[in-house]
């Protein structure tokens, strides 16, 4: 599932945005479309990509894209397309199928993938140890990983499969040429409390 930034076609050129430092710029301020990341597990998937593709101190860019949102953020992922299709924000910060569903629907939306870095963070499916179906739960995982099911997730959901022998759509552009910053999901998920702590305070919501 790798990170993109959207754009809205009829507001933005092409090539005016190509990157995370982008929405550290002042041009963009107030209009950027940005889920909040407390409650957006893609979100902050973004907000780490984010820090780790700009780099330098951590707590600045935190700063600086926190005030560039101008004390907006969108209560869930799935009004940050919507927001920049309609025109109220210029750029928004997705996952690649929520893009490209929207963009096959015919939405003023274009993707980029950050020149300075994205992301790559796959799903999971777990069994629940103990689990009072274990065996018709893996009788299921093992069908969600099948080759029938994964070219139906490829060929209809824009996803890329976890399997080597399903291709995936010819508009996914392949892993490999893809611009990937270094993603430390042990860290993200040992530093998410302090993280979103941070964000908070820059953002004006830092609780008493």
């Amino acid at each position: 599932l790798p990170v993109v930034l959207v754009y809205n076609t009829k507001l933005v050129t092409e090539g005016g945005v190509t990157g995370w430092a982008d929405l550290l710029s002042p041009r963009l301020r107030g209009r950027i479309a940005f889920a909040d990341p407390a409650v957006s597990g893609s979100s902050f998937t973004a907000l780490v990509t984010m820090l780790e593709a700009v780099g330098g101190e951590e707590q600045e860019t935190l700063r600086r894209f926190a005030e560039n949102l101008d004390g907006r953020q969108l209560e869930g992922s799935g009004d940050v397309v919507r927001s920049v299709a309609g025109g109220t924000d210029l750029v928004g910060v997705t996952l690649e199928e929520t893009a490209l569903k929207r963009m096959a629907a015919g939405d003023n939306i274009a993707l980029v993938y950050p020149s300075d870095g994205s992301s790559c963070v796959p799903d999971g499916s777990a069994l629940i140890r103990g689990a009072v179906h274990g065996e018709n739960a893996k009788l299921f995982l093992d069908f969600t990983v099948s080759s029938e099911v994964q070219q139906l997730l490829a060929g209809r959901l824009c996803r890329r499969s976890v399997r080597d022998d399903v291709a995936s759509a010819d508009e996914l552009t392949p892993l490999d040429e893809l611009p990937l910053a270094e993603y430390d999901l042990d860290r993200a998920v040992a530093e998410r409390e302090a993280i979103l702590m941070t964000w908070a305070f820059y953002a004006g919501e830092e609780k008493p």
